[in-house]
């Protein structure tokens, strides 16, 4: 479980074909990883992988066929920034949401607009299957962000978006500032409206029946 306030940003060093699968090197000194434990769960740009062959610089971690399908990892190149969360852990802050780093797709930015006070918004397509999830104030994690919805917009030509603001602490500090438009994040929702969803489900479907 994480929280999606990022930590720190790593730096792929090596991308190595293993199957239909990927094993990543990624550096990541600021976090004192010769601290961790083999094992670890850290999200990583919001897909929660599993540290391994960890030293004082970084770490490496599998990737399946399915996860570089279904996540950005999969376009992923050495040099590219990610940005990190250590899992939670019992007695931490919980200044973001829960943050499950299980991604439910790949949204793409429509828009970038820059505000004033160094701030700027995002406007992001919700990926197919998923418009239901979002709403205004409802929470949703990009690239292992926790954001804030301020906007959804139902389109025909462009179908579902939502837009977020972001902070220039944010902006400076994580990988949201490299963006561009057309770039793909990983998006997961709100944990609580997947269970919500889960819940409603039969009092929905015994609704269409009568």
């Amino acid at each position: 479980m994480f929280t999606g306030l990022i930590q720190s940003l790593g730096t792929i060093q090596a991308i190595q074909t293993q199957g239909d699968g990927a094993r990543f090197r990624i550096d990541c000194p600021d976090l004192a990883p010769d601290q961790w434990e083999t094992g670890a769960s850290v999200a990583v740009a919001g897909c929660c992988l599993t540290a391994l062959d960890i030293d004082a610089n970084g770490f490496s971690a599998d990737l399946s066929g399915e996860s570089l399908a279904k996540t950005t990892h999969g376009r992923r190149q050495v040099g590219d920034a990610l940005n990190l969360e250590l899992a939670l852990q019992v007695g931490d802050h919980l200044g973001g949401h829960y943050v499950t780093g299980h991604v439910d797709g790949v949204a793409e930015v429509l828009a970038i607009q820059a505000l004033d006070a160094g701030n700027h918004r995002l406007d992001i397509k919700v990926p197919t299957g998923f418009e239901r999830f979002v709403a205004p104030k409802g929470s949703v994690t990009l690239d292992g962000v926790s954001l804030t919805i301020n906007e959804v917009v139902d389109q025909v030509e462009q179908g579902t978006y939502f837009s977020v603001n972001i902070i220039p602490h944010t902006w400076a500090v994580t990988t949201l500032g490299f963006l561009s438009v057309g770039d793909g994040l990983n998006f997961e929702i709100d944990l609580l409206a997947r269970y919500l969803d889960r819940l409603m489900a039969p009092s929905q479907q015994k609704a269409s029946t009568q």
